[in-house]
């Protein structure tokens, strides 16, 4: 198995006990697609020493930052609603008068496979240059059967064509379609949890996903899918409290959830379940900043009850417009107040728990996967301070580097 060995290079872990597990005058050894060595050149073993080394010329490295919470795949665009959110309508005015997701279904079960794959390409580009390894991508704009197989169909079909790895996450529970109107039971019983036992057969999804909110679906609809997906033993996620306090957390944190996701609403005194089941907090500040959003998530009492936070994009066509998980990073600090070390914690290690990838991504270490970002930056606070530009040198991909 070929071995690799890197230096002239700093190397932020996310492991260890030291603020981002920071080695300075780094050595990383992969062995195939697997860390099989890091720390400090100086204590490189000497089964390592006669290995050629890669000089990265002084580059920061990070594990590769992986996309916790997307919606890539998606028809059309709602640039119009952003106008009308600058005008005063809210997100659930739009939503109530047609606008919000049925636009975006309506455009997404009009677009042909090539269409939605095309238009996700280019998204995940972006990603790709934010040195993102790992993009979570779910459903939710078909909201029929088929569509929704089909949404995750050419989800799948991203790591055809890009260096990326694709988890795939059934969100039929995202809104109700004109054809139900007033069946939501209906729709969960014959789209969200009929479609889900077909997608599961097929093999086209990780894991589970609802939108619990006033003008999404019930707790009680909720649970009822959870416990399919129990049964299925598929792992679930929840798009929780982001408006209002329907208590989401708190029931996904029951089904020990990966993650509960936005939270802007959640009572500081459910961050307590959420610890206790390992599920993690996702936050996307991108959707907080877009909708003008003045409710912050209770950040202190998360961090208090020992909940990792994740961050994400959210990228979506209406209330998260945006596709750099580097600009999430520095939104989370500045929005929400989390460290520059938080929010790269958020990117990797903690975004791996909230796929259920810990042992795989999220930190240099050994045995984990050798993916890895390479930087034009000389501190790891840089990363999150700086927004916009081209960072990213280059990706070591299965020990490889790949300069962009």
């Amino acid at each position: 198995m070929q071995e690799r060995l890197f230096t002239g290079c700093t190397a932020a872990t996310m492991a260890g006990g030291a603020p981002y597990g920071l080695v300075e005058d780094a050595a990383i050894v992969a062995r195939g697609d697997a860390v099989a060595w890091v720390g400090a050149r100086t204590d490189l073993p000497e089964d390592f020493s006669t290995l050629e080394a890669v000089d990265l010329q002084g580059a920061l490295v990070t594990p590769a930052l992986i996309e916790c919470h997307s919606h890539l795949v998606f028809g059309g665009d709602r640039a119009a609603e952003f106008a009308m959110r600058l005008g005063g309508a809210s997100y659930e005015e739009i939503a109530r008068a047609g606008g919000g997701i049925r636009s975006t279904v309506a455009a997404t079960r009009e677009a042909s496979d090539e269409d939605l794959l095309a238009s996700a390409l280019r998204r995940v580009d972006d990603l790709l240059a934010d040195g993102v390894a790992v993009i979570e991508v779910k459903s939710g704009y078909g909201l029929s059967v088929e569509q929704e197989m089909r949404m995750l169909r050419v989800a799948r079909q991203i790591e055809q064509h890009r260096p990326v790895r694709i988890m795939t996450t059934w969100l039929a529970a995202h809104a109700l379609p004109p054809e139900y109107a007033e069946r939501s039971d209906d729709y969960i019983e014959e789209v969200v949890i009929a479609g889900l036992r077909q997608a599961k057969a097929e093999g086209l999804v990780d894991a589970v996903d609802g939108f619990c909110e006033n003008i999404g679906f019930t707790p009680a609809q909720v649970r009822r899918v959870f416990e399919v997906a129990r049964e299925l033993g598929l792992p679930v996620k929840l798009h929780a409290e982001q408006l209002s306090d329907l208590k989401g957390a708190v029931l996904a944190s029951e089904f020990d959830a990966l993650s509960a996701d936005h939270l802007e609403y959640l009572a500081p005194e459910d961050a307590v379940h959420m610890a206790k089941s390992g599920t993690v907090a996702v936050l996307l500040p991108g959707a907080y900043f877009t909708l003008r959003e003045t409710q912050l998530p209770p950040i202190d009492a998360l961090r208090g009850a020992g909940v990792r936070m994740a961050v994400a994009t959210d990228a979506n066509p209406g209330s998260s417009p945006m596709s750099s998980l580097r600009l999430a990073m520095g939104m989370a600090c500045t929005l929400f107040r989390l460290t520059p070390e938080e929010a790269l914690a958020g990117a990797t290690r903690n975004a791996a728990a909230a796929l259920g990838l810990s042992g795989e991504y999220g930190s240099i270490e050994p045995g984990k996967r050798a993916e890895l970002a390479v930087w034009d930056a000389g501190h790891p606070d840089f990363l999150s301070y700086w927004l916009g530009g081209n960072l990213l040198r280059g990706r070591i991909i299965d020990g490889e580097f790949n300069e962009r």
